[in-house]
């Protein structure tokens, strides 16, 4: 039979994977704990965005690094600040803050 229309033998190609997003499963469930404790959080507050939340998040990231289950990084780069201590002062740029539409010369 023909294979009219088809474009013929395709070029293989290898996919890659993308650089975040793609980690080993935890299937011996060394982070399980942390990770429950994590859903229940955000359950609770039904997804808003807590602090509480946040540093179960920052502790089942860290859990996963300590195991080789992702790469390890600066939690900077996973979106967490640094801790800021509250007794320095703030920048100007923070401190002063303009009402909506409001020109400033």
């Amino acid at each position: 039979m023909s294979t009219f229309g088809s474009p013929g033998a395709l070029p293989t190609t290898k996919p890659t994977p993308p650089q975040r997003g793609s980690f080993p499963l935890d299937h011996d469930g060394e982070c399980k704990h942390v990770m429950t404790t994590y859903l229940a959080c955000i359950k609770r507050v039904k997804g808003v965005n807590e602090d509480e939340c946040r540093s179960l998040a920052k502790a089942y990231l860290a859990c996963r690094m300590e195991r080789n289950l992702m790469a390890k990084d600066d939690f900077k780069n996973l979106g967490f600040k640094e801790d800021e201590p509250s007794s320095t002062p703030k920048p100007a740029a923070e401190a002063e803050k303009g009402v909506k539409g409001e020109l400033r010369w």
